[in-house]
């Protein structure tokens, strides 16, 4: 009898079991959905596809939901989306508006060594109050081109091109005063980079320098106002003698201008006193509502991998920012030294010797207008320099 009630004692204790055990089975293999955006990156879904499908693949209970935002409408989107309970859980945005929201405390952040995999020197840009806010994407270093039918000199710092003359029917080069950070990065190239420095004796010099070229037509006037994109129009007709750009408009000066892409030759980025190079990067961010913040991390940093740097650094001219994949052969050497591999080379050896960047700063938005508005007072205006320089100082601490 005592055998008889202890078999069904068991018999109830594993009815009673297994209903919770398939229970927390069914709750362990529940899939996971991670929303991803990307910033017009849609040619190349097939890439992006093959990275979420690996992933997927190794890790079976999470599903990638990838949506590819237009470019333009990156930051509003994701503002918009962060200010709900349901944002994205992983986001490309540019360093400058990750660094805006890091402030409002709406991303994710985590230690250094999550990190590892990464150049010690871009990682730097995604830091702030000592966390880091970001995984980097991808990189790119801008580098220098000269018409060698118009110049076969090879300046290597900005000093040296300011004391050239430019061929008549031609400019020296030209300098997008007043788009982004443009100004602010060359400033910063002479460790011109704070309110205190801004007015000293060298910026003074320096913007001395800007408003001759500015008044001896060796800039082109529209400097002020126009784009990139105008500066590149300028040397495919032939223009310009240099031109400070990235790597990824080699192939359109070749479409466009054959004759100016055959005496095209590329050297290193100008620098200033520094000698060293600025760059700029995109990034990864995770909103700190993300329902699943370390999986998205572990994606970012999977999709962020030797291998997949590698692959879509062949793709287009971007350098990677995973260590492994800048020490690939890829980036040391050439077979065929066109433009294009010529530029990878000089810009992947630049970021051996990167300008810290202007990061931290508050109001980035704000302090580009500032500059914008300063150079035009002093280009257009003719504004006197040192007290104009004071003005933005004063105006730059109250930032």
């Amino acid at each position: 009898m005592k055998r008889f009630t202890k078999i069904i004692l068991t018999v109830l204790i594993i009815i009673i079991i297994i209903p919770f055990t398939l229970h927390s089975n069914k709750q362990n293999t529940k899939t996971v959905t991670i929303t991803f955006w990307t910033l017009q990156l849609g040619t190349f879904d097939k890439y992006i596809n093959n990275i979420i499908n690996e992933y997927e693949t190794s890790h079976q209970n999470v599903k990638i939901k990838w949506i590819d935002v237009p470019y333009s409408e990156g930051e509003k989107r994701t503002l918009a989306s962060i200010l709900t309970d349901n944002p994205p859980d992983l986001v490309n945005l540019t360093p400058d508006f990750s660094l805006l929201l890091a402030q409002k405390n709406a991303l994710y952040t985590f230690d250094k060594e999550k990190l590892n995999q990464f150049h010690h020197s871009l990682i730097e840009t995604l830091k702030y109050n000592e966390k880091y806010f970001g995984v980097p994407f991808y990189a790119t270093s801008a580098v220098t081109l000269y018409n060698s039918a118009l110049t076969n000199k090879e300046p290597k710092t900005y000093n040296e091109l300011f004391n050239m003359s430019a061929n008549k029917g031609t400019y020296l080069t030209m300098i997008n005063f007043a788009e982004n950070d443009t100004l602010l990065k060359l400033l910063n190239k002479y460790n011109i980079n704070t309110p205190q420095t801004i007015n000293n004796d060298k910026s003074v010099q320096l913007f001395s320098e800007l408003k001759r070229l500015y008044d001896n037509n060796l800039v082109p006037k529209e400097s002020i106002t126009q784009t990139h994109r105008d500066a590149l129009e300028k040397y495919m007709s032939g223009q310009l003698q240099y031109l400070v750009t990235g790597a990824n408009f080699i192939n359109m000066i070749k479409e466009n201008a054959p004759e100016v892409y055959k005496n095209t030759k590329i050297i290193p980025q100008l620098t200033g006193d520094t000698g060293l190079y600025d760059y700029s990067l995109m990034n990864f961010i995770i909103p700190l509502k993300s329902k699943h913040p370390q999986i998205a991390l572990d994606f970012a940093l999977y999709f962020t991998n030797k291998t997949n740097q590698l692959d879509f650094a062949k793709m287009t001219p971007i350098l990677p920012v995973n260590k492994e994949a800048l020490n690939d052969d890829y980036f040391k050497s050439a077979k065929n030294i066109d433009l294009s591999a010529n530029a990878r080379l000089i810009s992947a050896k630049q970021l051996d010797s990167l300008q810290p960047p202007l990061t931290n700063i508050k109001n980035k938005k704000e302090l580009n207008t500032l500059s914008a508005n300063y150079i035009q007072e002093i280009l257009i205006k003719n504004a006197p320099i040192k007290q104009t320089l004071d003005k933005f100082s004063n105006d730059w601490n109250k930032l």
